[in-house]
């Protein structure tokens, strides 16, 4: 019986604090600016890879959940694929001539989110970091994260972040070829696991225009843009790395907010205009901002921060004390429907099928910042926290039958 050469993996999300937007090489994907953005628990978030390689493949084939992905001649799918398989016979294969040749296999590929894809909760991040990471298991390939995300970053520029867990940095580089564009670590996740996230769900539809062809209109017609590449973001990036170090949430706060702020600003003062965000959008801002001043005005410091990438879902970072009162002032101006919340941190306890009976309002919080939305404005709410890189799995998670289709199909 011939050995059968799979392997499977998970990926985390990661959400930026401090955003990439802006590439100076579309095929190398290398971006305008460095970023940095916080991994988030895989056991809430997350995208899962089988990878197989046989000699009776005809060709390479991808499912994206369940469904057949057609991978283009040139395209970021092929590209990834390609640039594994060369790594396999450079660092594996032609250093020992007994190893099997599998770089020449065909691959078949399966991938499943456990959360709506292109609705702005970084999917391709954990999609192609998944598909990497499944490949370099496949192949036994002996490199670094940060090697990996060489290629992670030719797939989806976000996705190099998700080859690591915790505090993670894109440093830009500024080799044309894009060998020193790559993610580091700043800091693991054990370094600050107060760090928590509510994730807001204010649309799971696919957004009307694509973050690739966003960000490229935002290159060649936003002013703004150039400021913020040359003067605003290496300060922030040197400052929010200190501040995680240090854990000093305040300055965290401060930056995150101020750089969401100014990413939105940037897509706005593109030509045409581009908004991501929606009045809910806007309102959960209004919410944070006023929590915040209320805790100031008390003798504390900010208690939250909220970010937005490219859509309307809102990621609000908390310290693990303050998470529970965030969750329930969204709730009491966003109710929720029964059963939606899945508490799988046991914020409010046993019995919190209906989140709705918990909803709270701070004293002396001005409740006239914002309107109260009728039920499904929010679609959901997901808290989870910082968590770590990518996952091998055991063969018992495959998502590829033995015919090398997904099981879904099989």
């Amino acid at each position: 019986m011939s050995p059968v050469y799979q392997a499977t993996a998970s990926a985390p999300v990661n959400i930026a604090v401090i955003k990439y937007w802006g590439k100076r090489d579309t095929k190398l994907i290398l971006p305008t600016n460095s970023s940095l953005s916080v991994t988030l628990d895989q056991d809430h978030l997350r995208s899962t890879t089988t990878s197989r390689a046989d000699a009776s493949f005809e060709r390479d084939q991808l499912w994206l959940n369940g469904k057949e992905d057609e991978i283009k001649p040139g395209s970021r799918l092929a590209t990834c694929i390609s640039e594994m398989k060369r790594l396999r016979k450079e660092v594996v294969e032609d250093k020992n001539l007994a190893e099997p040749k599998i770089s020449q296999y065909n691959v078949h590929i399966a991938s499943y989110n456990n959360f709506p894809t292109a609705a702005g909760l970084a999917s391709s991040a954990s999609g192609f970091a998944a598909l990497v990471a499944s490949l370099a298991h496949l192949y036994a390939l002996p490199v670094s994260p940060s090697t990996l995300s060489l290629i992670a970053r030719q797939g989806s520029g976000s996705a190099c972040r998700s080859l690591f867990g915790g505090f993670v940095a894109w440093q830009m580089g500024s080799d044309a070829a894009g060998t020193d564009s790559l993610a580091v670590q700043v800091a693991p996740q054990e370094h600050w696991p107060q760090m928590q996230a509510l994730i807001c769900v204010v649309s799971d539809d696919k957004k009307g225009t694509s973050s690739t062809s966003g960000m490229q209109r935002t290159v060649e017609t936003s002013p703004l843009l150039q400021h913020r590449i040359k003067y605003v973001v290496p300060e922030r990036m040197e400052r929010i790395s200190k501040a995680i170090l240090e854990r000093d949430f305040d300055t965290f706060a401060t930056i995150t907010m101020a750089d969401s702020n100014q990413f939105h600003a940037v897509a706005l003062d593109t030509e045409p205009p581009i908004f991501y965000m929606n009045d809910v959008s806007r309102a959960i801002i209004a919410l944070i901002v006023e929590y915040n001043r209320l805790s100031i005005a008390n003798g504390g410091g900010y208690k939250a921060a909220y970010t937005y990438d490219a859509g309307p879902n809102a990621v609000i970072y908390a310290l693990e004390e303050n998470i529970k009162e965030i969750a329930q002032l969204i709730v009491s101006y966003f109710p929720q429907k029964p059963g939606e919340f899945k508490d799988v941190l046991g914020l409010f306890g046993a019995g919190a099928a209906d989140v709705n009976v918990h909803a709270k309002v701070p004293v002396g919080f001005n409740e006239a910042v914002a309107k109260k939305f009728e039920v499904g404005a929010v679609k959901g709410l997901i808290h989870t926290r910082v968590g770590d890189g990518p996952r091998k799995l055991g063969d018992e998670e495959s998502l590829l039958a033995e015919s090398g289709v997904p099981k879904t199909l099989a």
